[in-house]
């Protein structure tokens, strides 16, 4: 029972600091700042019908870039070689089974 009172206590504080918060300026944002988004994806109105949005500079290098880096790590990682230990132990008793081939011919 004693635990509830200091439970509340910070509830009500969290309350009361939330509630003073949001109907004032508050810390996150400053003059100029819309205080609520528009509705739109990335807060970015649509452009009037007819005409096509304005690419941004960064946009053609950033969609270049990410296409050749999935291209180079597409082929990269198909064409890399095989290094994992099953392999490498596979070939090797393939080996030994060859040897030991060659040994029981030559023994007949």
């Amino acid at each position: 029972m004693s635990r509830a009172k200091p439970l509340t206590a910070v509830a009500a504080g969290m309350r009361r600091r939330y509630l003073s918060s949001s109907s004032g300026a508050s810390r996150w944002t400053s003059a100029g700042h819309e205080e609520r988004p528009k509705g739109y994806l990335f807060n970015r109105t649509p452009p009037p019908r007819g005409e096509s949005r304005k690419w941004e500079d960064w946009e053609l290098p950033c969609y270049i870039t990410s296409f050749l880096t999935i291209v180079i790590l597409g082929v990269g990682l198909n064409a890399k070689p095989d290094l994992t230990i099953e392999t490498w132990a596979h070939q090797k008793a393939l080996e030994r089974l060859e040897i030991e081939r060659s040994q029981s011919s030559d023994s007949d």
